[in-house]
């Protein structure tokens, strides 16, 4: 790096970069540090020099931050590309790229969003049941608004059945179980028939694994399940179309096979 006794023309200091560019003086110093961007000469006092094709550069380095490229991706990428259509590539990756992150943060508003409504009904200051909640909205678990009706002792039991794992299984097979039955219920099958008492038994097979075959807790669960005003909308309408169904395919399911589903229930 050339040193001068004072600035030469052509030449501008940190200070005078940092104005025109809208930024600070801070920021050239971490760019210089990271070896994004080293002036290009330095004055005897010590001051550092930078020319027109600084100014360039660190414009480029703006842009590509502007577009969300991180500071280590517009060091490590070489941008002397030979064709149009490698540039356009480099472009078309950080647009997937951003719409992924705007389909993350859309998700994380809308858990922000119902998770501020949620606070509000709770009346109360409760972040062990505001990690539920966050949990169970991570997971599209549509029951989330019955977190907030649980004590410690039934979100405790639940934290000892399940893991992040398990959570999900459990809430996929019971989406699959209502999705089935609607589509069993609009085809006009009877609830009697063996394709409706196989989904009846798997029913009951998501309410056997969900209480770890504990039936004391079943009608703690059939409590807080009648608190449909908690429910999403959209779940809401869903189930109700189909649980009548549902407890039918079921029901004949026990009777074909002799069980008895409330034995073992502790007063």
């Amino acid at each position: 790096m050339e040193k001068y006794r004072a600035i030469p023309e052509g030449y501008m200091t940190v200070g005078e970069l940092a104005k025109k560019m809208n930024t600070t003086v801070r920021t050239l110093q971490y760019y210089d540090k990271e070896g994004l961007l080293s002036p290009a000469a330095e004055s005897e006092g010590g001051r550092r020099l930078y020319t027109d094709k600084d100014f360039f550069k660190l414009h480029q380095i703006q842009s590509l931050k502007y577009l969300g490229f991180s500071l280590d991706e517009i060091k490590s990428r070489p941008l002397d590309f030979d064709t149009p259509e490698q540039a356009a590539q480099m472009f078309d990756e950080q647009a997937a790229a951003t719409k992924e992150k705007i389909a993350s943060l859309t998700e994380v508003l809308d858990v922000l969003e119902k998770l501020k409504d949620e606070t509000l009904q709770m009346k109360t200051v409760d972040f062990k049941k505001y990690a539920d909640i966050i949990v169970n909205l991570q997971m599209k678990n549509s029951f989330y608004g019955l977190v907030k009706h649980m004590d410690d002792e039934t979100l405790d039991y639940f934290h000892s059945r399940f893991d992040m794992g398990s959570a999900k299984e459990i809430i996929s097979a019971l989406n699959r179980v209502i999705s089935e039955t609607e589509r069993m219920k609009g085809g006009g099958i009877s609830s009697e028939s063996e394709e409706a008492q196989a989904i009846g038994k798997e029913w009951w097979d998501v309410i056997m694994e969900f209480t770890g075959g504990d039936m004391a807790i079943l009608p703690k669960l059939i409590e807080f399940a009648e608190k449909t005003e908690d429910w999403d909308p959209a779940w809401k309408t869903r189930t109700e179309n189909v649980m009548g169904y549902l407890q039918e395919a079921m029901q004949a399911y026990f009777i074909k096979n002799n069980i008895n589903p409330m034995e073992g229930i502790q007063e």
